[in-house]
């Protein structure tokens, strides 16, 4: 059954919902707040490329961050514009790229259909699956353990529709001081990362790169591999990374930090980018090592 076709996708965060909530075996009607997941669409020079499920809003950001993150262009000047359009079926963010970025996206192109935040859904051969590209340059830069510790204090307050709704990732750049730059939150944590990456170049801020990248998910390949793109050479997830994305970091130069908690985290790749005060190596069961801080 079709849609009405006057009806318009809301390009809102969230939406009200009367639920009932059954506490102590009774049940109350109470007014909740839920996350709006909702079909976006990207479009390269009118052309189709994937639809994603996506929080609609900050979708210039997600635009501009996914076509940077795919490798689709390689800098913001290959963009010229992003229009949005909202219709029955869901919002479409059309986006016109270089000619020559948009002949080689039809070489390579990919007609993928994803769920939230997926992001190999269409990946049509095994060579696909990690893009070749660069290592991180050389830096002196080391983050202090402090900084970390600050940041991670910090995260939660500056997630506004996870508190809201329970329902949504962060994405989010703290200096190497540990201090709050900047965040962004969707149902899926790739799309959140995304919108992150667009907004710090849409920003044009100098120090944009330099710092840390904060997720509040696991670090699976594919977010590593935004993190290169994006020039970042910290990363630090809530939950635990994955072999492939551990593999990936160390091959490219970037510091991994999974478990994060105040107090506590895991290196498990460049531990000597951190200004650790004590460092403990620990031999895992598999024979590898990992560091581990306290």
């Amino acid at each position: 059954m079709r849609p009405d076709q006057s009806f318009r996708w809301p390009i809102e965060a969230s939406c009200k919902a009367v639920v009932e909530v059954v506490q102590d075996g009774q049940p109350h009607r109470m007014q909740d707040e839920l996350a709006q997941e909702t079909p976006i669409a990207l479009e390269f020079n009118g052309v189709s490329h994937v639809v994603m499920l996506a929080t609609p809003q900050d979708l210039e950001d997600f635009a501009l961050g996914f076509a940077i993150s795919e490798g689709i262009v390689d800098h913001v000047s290959q963009v010229y514009d992003i229009e949005l359009e909202s219709g029955p079926d869901g919002i479409t963010a059309q986006i016109d790229i270089a000619a020559e970025n948009f002949v080689s996206l039809k070489e390579k192109r990919r007609n993928m259909t994803g769920r939230t935040g997926c992001g190999l859904c269409g990946t049509e051969n095994l060579t696909q699956v990690v893009r070749q590209m660069p290592s991180l340059p050389a830096s002196h830069a080391k983050l202090e353990a402090g900084s970390i510790e600050a940041a991670l204090k910090d995260l939660r307050q500056h997630q506004i529709l996870q508190q809201s709704t329970g329902a949504t990732h962060a994405a989010a750049w703290f200096d190497m001081h540990g201090a709050f730059m900047l965040m962004r939150e969707d149902v899926g944590r790739h799309n959140a990362l995304d919108k992150l990456i667009g907004a710090g170049l849409r920003s044009g801020r100098q120090d944009w790169r330099e710092g840390m990248l904060i997720i509040t998910s696991r670090a699976s390949m594919e977010m590593v591999q935004k993190t290169i793109i994006a020039g970042f050479h910290f990363l630090v997830a809530i939950s635990a990374p994955t072999s492939l994305a551990v593999q990936l970091a160390q091959e490219h130069g970037l510091c991994l930090i999974g478990f994060a908690r105040p107090g506590k985290w895991t290196i498990y790749s460049h531990a000597e980018k951190m200004q650790l005060a004590e460092q403990t190596c620990i031999n895992s069961l598999s024979g590898g090592k990992k560091y581990g801080y306290r």
